[in-house]
């Protein structure tokens, strides 16, 4: 036999720690290696922890919650034999399954005795062995905790929930309820602890906001207290783009085996922009500006869950138009599958969302910090269009499409902002219909 130290992998240069949200395997249980053991987040990203080796899991070293190092130790997999890494008790070890238990109610140190156990194989839904245990040893049936609105990864029950569910249940529910909200701060300063009474009546729903939630909310309220939000609008007919994707479309993908879609030719575009002006892709860090020597564009994806996450296509002045197609596909792809390291929403310089996916026109987005531009593409449309030529103005019809620029006008006045996506707006509309993918 040989121990074998399971640590948190190196998540990236900028990522130096993570939480643990969820074990997926129990003291005791067998492993196979590759099979995820626990799961983790960062600032941004959810991702899963595998093991590098099969074997059975017999210390856990940290609990759900408990902020990770990279590097750090944090189980004990015991494998069949061979050389495995030394294995090191933690100061601070959790306590076992049985334990936190019985920790939900005291009393039901002999409830796993007197309680028919669920049949958890006969659900579809994945749950942890702890909260396995949990609901083993509270009395709480299948049906119960399918019933539990999970806020884990692809609404899996945590801890966290089941007691929450099972607090909520020894207690009655008041057909009216008061919630607190918290205050939005102002004038730069913390976040007011004035709470605001909202009034619940008894058809009405309360639900806690996810994590990614919380962190989407608090990044949000932060950007508009810390950057002077203005905004430039400008209209561009990209009628020459429109023709140019429908006529090599099909064989772009037959050759490259990529899709191409409006938002690499729009990326290419801001890309050559920010090097002309390089006032523009610099962050701010309190008094001092910060030049970034490289153009790193984030590029805003909606998630399934109705969450939003920004993946990061790194030196993006770099690439040709195949080039970022493959990334943009490649970064949308894996953040609607969840699979996105956190490494890839690290290091922006500059982010493009694309409110034109949803049927907008044109929208007012908030600053990515500590960046200080953000480009919203507006829907594509056909509109009737005054259209100037050496015989004289006539009307036909063109698409057209709306760029809305918000940048920090503490350091970005309008004449700049106001240049960058004129320069976008005029590389859209030059875009040459013979050019060669």
């Amino acid at each position: 036999m040989a121990k074998f130290e399971l640590k948190l992998p190196k998540m990236g240069e900028s990522v130096a720690e993570a939480t643990i949200t969820n074990w997926l395997k129990n003291v005791g249980e067998k492993i196979d290696a590759d099979e995820a053991v626990l799961e983790i987040a960062t600032d941004k990203v959810d991702s899963e922890v595998p093991s590098e080796v099969s074997g059975t899991l017999t210390e856990i070293l940290f609990q759900v919650n408990d902020v990770v190092k990279v590097g750090q130790t944090i189980a004990i997999i015991e494998t069949e034999g061979g050389n495995a890494a030394p294995a090191h008790v933690a100061e601070t070890a959790p306590a076992p399954v049985a334990e936190v238990a019985k920790t939900v109610n005291p009393e039901a140190s002999g409830a796993q005795a007197s309680v028919a156990p669920a049949d958890f194989k006969s659900s579809d839904k994945f749950y942890s062995p702890l909260v396995k245990n949990i609901a083993t040893a509270e009395g709480i049936s299948l049906a119960e905790l399918e019933s539990i609105a999970g806020s884990g990864k692809d609404g899996r029950v945590t801890k966290e929930d089941i007691l929450k569910y099972i607090a909520n249940r020894q207690e009655p529910k008041a057909t009216s309820q008061e919630v607190k909200v918290s205050q939005p701060a102002t004038n730069n300063q913390q976040p007011s602890t004035q709470a605001v009474t909202v009034s619940v009546n008894g058809g009405d729903e309360i639900i806690e906001m996810d994590r990614m939630r919380k962190l989407i909310s608090g990044y949000m309220v932060a950007s508009l207290q810390t950057s002077a939000h203005v905004q430039s609008f400008i209209e561009v007919d990209v009628t020459n783009i429109v023709k140019w994707r429908d006529k090599v479309k099909a064989a772009f993908e037959k050759r490259e085996g990529e899709k191409l879609t409006f938002t690499p030719i729009m990326m290419e575009a801001v890309a050559k922009a920010l090097k002309d002006f390089p006032g523009m892709n610099i962050s701010v860090d309190g008094d001092y500006i910060i030049k970034r020597k490289n153009i790193n564009l984030g590029m805003a994806a909606a998630l399934p869950n109705g969450n939003l996450i920004v993946p990061v296509i790194k030196n993006a002045d770099q690439l040709n138009l195949v080039g970022m197609a493959k990334a943009v596909n490649d970064l949308g792809n894996r953040a609607k599958a969840g699979k996105l390291k956190p490494d890839d929403t690290q290091g922006g310089t500059y982010t493009v969302t694309n409110v034109g996916t949803f049927g907008s026109v044109f929208g007012t987005p908030i600053i990515n910090q500590p960046q200080v531009g953000i480009l919203a593409l507006g829907a594509i449309r056909k509109v009737p269009a005054v259209i100037e030529t050496p015989e004289g103005d006539f009307i036909g019809i063109r698409q057209k499409m709306f760029l809305s620029h918000s940048y920090d006008h503490r350091v970005v006045d309008g004449a700049l902002g106001g240049s960058f996506v004129k320069r976008v707006a005029d590389y859209l509309e030059a875009f040459d219909v013979n050019r060669e993918y």
